[in-house]
């Protein structure tokens, strides 16, 4: 696995390192070693699938408070998403965002450690995210923020078409 770094401390972009022959390839897509010693979350009690009819699908952008912070990490296994994270931790970055297209033809993935809303738009019909939680969901931790909260002013690729009502109605950045 490659670890790329990114502008915000912390959230990487994984790739594979495919080992291809006449049959295909094989790559390893998570090592518990490999990232602890790079000294990222290793423990995952929790794995989620979100699967998006429509191209277009919007959502988030999602955390869970205090002391129920989740890592995540975050892959396109049908079609393809762009995914983005926003710093809600204190310091100079707080509310900078970083986005990346997540595919299943790329089988990249995205490392997002505690501190960060998190969410996605599809840009094909039938994106499927598959997403290690590293902790489990507790409702009543549960927080949001506008997908288009002009303090923080992610450039999204293209205008929402499906948000649900829940994501409509989140406030501004907390």
């Amino acid at each position: 696995m490659r670890f790329l770094e990114t502008p915000l401390a912390g959230v990487l972009v994984i790739e594979l390192d495919r080992l291809g022959d006449e049959r295909g390839f094989f790559a390893r897509s998570y090592c518990e070693r490999e990232l602890g010693d790079r000294g990222l979350h290793t423990h995952y009690p929790q794995c989620n699938v979100s699967y998006n009819e429509r191209a277009g699908t919007l959502r988030g952008m999602h955390w869970q408070a205090a002391p129920h912070g989740e890592v995540k990490l975050v892959r396109c296994t049908a079609g393809a998403i762009w995914d983005a994270v926003v710093d809600l931790r204190p310091g100079p970055t707080r509310l900078g965002w970083f986005g990346v297209e997540l595919s299943a033809a790329a089988r990249n993935q995205l490392y997002i450690p505690e501190g960060f809303a998190h969410g996605f738009i599809t840009l094909t019909d039938g994106a499927e995210v598959f997403y290690q939680m590293g902790a489990p969901y507790v409702a009543a931790a549960a927080r949001g923020l506008r997908w288009d909260d002009p303090a923080v002013g992610i450039r999204w690729p293209m205008a929402p078409s499906v948000i649900s009502e829940r994501d409509r109605a989140l406030g501004g950045a907390p």
